[in-house]
């Protein structure tokens, strides 16, 4: 499902109004059909499922079809949809009584398919991955950011830091390896489910700012993420947070 979603989406890759910033009214309805789309087939092939609407739950613990919950974040990295850039994705994750079980992320313009059972392995495509085997940063090391990172923090970070304007991937290229940390905000549940089974079965976490695990179950209800969170593995988390200092 997470492929033909990412066919259609690419119909409207680069299609933004070029004297526009950013073309709202392009990718609403970009979401609004991809949405709709997603919808019509996961009720044709599982009637008795759930959809995750943005908001609380109808039902709580239960058996039957209604205890699965299709969780589907059509675009992330909307600037760069509509703009031309390759980064940006769309992800699907499914929950079990509120536990995770699935998650995975699509890169359409990329081709990168990232997917994880819950407590099982990370793959890109039909290769296993796992985030950085390392203990310590460096000036070598890769830390991804989000786009006012520069006007809230200051920092000592000793490697390279970066912005390619889409969480998901960020969270991916995390859990390949390929960077060491993220900074991630403005986030969602609907946002953040697929990626978090990702990220944890390649070996990393979600952490708050202050160094503690972050539960992304507690905001089920829909409401958005208010608080920074960092992306890495356990060994080098307080690391990568010393380097921070916020600007108030």
């Amino acid at each position: 499902m997470v492929r033909k979603a990412g066919r259609k989406a690419l119909t409207y890759y680069g299609k933004g109004q070029p004297d526009t910033k950013f073309d709202e009214g392009l990718i609403t309805e970009t979401e609004l059909r991809l949405m709709d789309s997603f919808r019509d087939e996961l009720t044709a092939r599982f009637p008795g499922h759930q959809i995750f609407r943005g908001g609380p739950l109808k039902e709580g613990y239960t058996h039957g079809g209604k205890r699965y919950l299709w969780i589907f974040d059509p675009l992330d990295g909307v600037a760069n949809v509509q703009a031309g850039i390759p980064i940006w994705g769309t992800s699907i994750a499914l929950v079990e009584n509120f536990w995770p079980v699935y998650g995975v992320i699509y890169l359409p313009a990329t081709g990168d398919e990232f997917q994880a059972l819950a407590g099982r392995k990370t793959y890109r495509g039909d290769q296993v991955i796992n985030t950085a085997l390392i203990d310590s940063i460096s000036n070598e090391s890769v830390l991804l950011t989000y786009s006012r990172f520069h006007q809230q923090y200051r920092t000592t970070f000793p490697g390279k830091i970066r912005n390619m304007g889409c969480t998901t991937a960020h969270i991916c290229y995390v859990a390949q390896g390929r960077a060491d940390a993220a900074i991630i905000a403005n986030e969602s549940y609907q946002g953040l489910a697929a990626a978090r089974v990702i990220i944890e079965a390649a070996g990393g976490k979600i952490y708050k700012m202050d160094g503690t695990e972050f539960f992304l179950n507690e905001y089920l209800d829909g409401g958005r993420i208010s608080e920074h969170l960092l992306v890495t593995t356990p060994g080098i988390c307080n690391q990568v947070l010393n380097t921070l200092e916020k600007i108030n």
